[in-house]
């Protein structure tokens, strides 16, 4: 059969009808001034930030959610994390604060085809001065299964500028399938309605983070390579993570032995180097990311934790 490959942004795409074995991921994502120049320029720079906050916020989550099948095809029981779990990021470019972002298990079980899933959230804000040049406030969550980890249902909320989009996808594990609504700009509507054929078990972009977690990364080895491919508005996309092996940080919840990870970015116009994106995560039980840098041609992208609160273990 044959493929469309194409390149955007430094990531690859291959357009098919069809999705390679336990590979899929359905992730069903001037006026006037006293100084026009420096407003013109300040904007400009505003803009490139702000989309590549976006596009290393879902890097991020496509990274996880993906790496947790290569390494393991069977789940291994979740210690890592329990209900009311929340962490808080800041999102920073030089000493400008750009945005906040959270990630939130709520405190009680919600119930799909009668049986316990986590309510997980992953919420992104702009602030301060960067709302100035047009507000983001997205929010992407899923219900995952507290026994398999597996989602039952995921959603996008995404308010960015002017733009809206809401949409559900309903997994149906056991028989393969997932259905996709897009609903109006209001979210109360359905405007489109498509089904999926899955080959296997799947996750979706918040919920493979959080199954990745329950994962023994223990038996890593330096300079590995991962080939991860996912799902995302009908494209397949394909990435390499590198894994850099474990460094001692300093983080706002003290000094932590980290594991590293890098996904391979090809060069274009708003990423510096060929691995621009390096993530932290603690090198505990809990695995939680605490760093991530992001280097970009004109400085660098950080999203630093600032607080966690409701671990599993302490």
């Amino acid at each position: 059969m044959l493929v469309k490959v194409t390149k955007d942004e430094g990531i690859t795409k291959v357009a098919s009808p069809i999705v390679s074995e336990d590979q899929i991921r359905i992730f069903n994502q001037p006026n006037d001034s006293f100084f026009p120049d420096t407003f013109q320029k300040t904007r400009k720079l505003s803009g490139i930030v702000k989309h590549q906050m976006k596009t290393a916020f879902r890097v991020l989550l496509l990274f996880f959610s993906a790496t947790s099948i290569v390494w393991s095809q069977a789940g291994s029981g979740n210690s890592a994390f329990t209900f009311g779990e929340e962490l808080q990021f800041e999102v920073s470019y030089g000493w400008l604060n750009l945005a906040e972002a959270r990630l939130q298990i709520a405190r009680r079980a919600v119930h799909e085809q009668s049986r316990p899933h986590f309510k997980i959230d992953a919420y992104g804000k702009t602030k301060g001065a960067a709302t100035i040049f047009g507000k983001v406030n997205d929010n992407w969550g899923t219900h995952v299964d507290t026994s398999t980890l597996l989602p039952s249902l995921s959603y996008r909320n995404i308010e960015e500028g002017k733009y809206r989009k809401n949409e559900k996808v309903f997994f149906d594990q056991p028989n393969r399938k997932a259905k996709m609504e897009l609903y109006d700009r209001d979210n109360r509507t359905v405007k489109d309605s498509k089904e999926f054929k899955l080959p296997g078990n799947v996750q979706d972009l918040v919920s493979g983070f959080y199954y990745l977690r329950s994962m023994d990364l223990t038996n890593l080895k330096k300079g590995q390579a991962v080939l991860i491919t996912g799902f995302f508005d009908k494209e397949i996309y394909n990435l390499k993570l590198i894994y850099e092996g474990t460094e001692q940080i300093q983080t706002s919840l003290g000094l932590v032995d980290t594991y590293i990870f890098s996904p391979q970015v090809p060069k274009n116009k708003l990423f510096r180097g060929d691995y621009p994106v390096k993530v932290w995560v603690t090198k505990d039980q809990n695995k939680i990311p605490v760093k991530i840098k992001a280097n970009l041609f004109i400085g660098s992208l950080n999203i630093d934790i600032s607080s966690a609160k409701g671990l599993r273990n302490n």
